[in-house]
């Protein structure tokens, strides 16, 4: 007898450490209704041909999880707060004089709205120029 609640003790922690329950999520989930929102970038241009510029998007209700978008494309994005974001503009991007439209994501949860999950929030947007 004893041993048969052990062995069900012990199915019972697998089957809770299997479905995530030990841990806390590493990132944190969307709020509903909080938006991303960029108030500047820093720096907001740069010279044709630069290599190596970090952006760095200042803002509010960056999640853990957020990006920085450069003309629609995630870059990898490093979550400062939840007021600042960084990324390393690819260089290939900075080759040639324009301008890039920049925004941040909260990426949604699996399920999405309705189906449980969060859905994911793009902020407003705001022009890099590359002189």
């Amino acid at each position: 007898m004893k041993n048969a609640k052990i062995v069900l003790v012990a199915a019972l922690l697998a089957l809770g450490l299997g479905c995530g329950y030990s841990s806390k999520s590493s990132t944190t989930p969307a709020s509903p209704g909080a938006m991303p929102a960029i108030s500047a970038l820093s720096p907001a241009s740069a010279p044709a041909g630069s290599v190596g510029v970090v952006l760095t998007v200042n803002g509010t209700n960056f999640n853990g999880n957020a990006t920085i978008n450069w003309n629609g494309t995630a870059l990898t994005t490093s979550h400062v707060s939840s007021n600042q974001l960084a990324a390393t503009i690819p260089n290939s991007d900075l080759a040639t004089s324009g301008t890039a439209t920049v925004t941040a994501t909260n990426p949604g949860t699996p399920g999405g709205l309705y189906g449980g999950g969060t859905m994911a929030e793009t902020s407003n947007s705001m022009t890099f120029t590359i002189n």
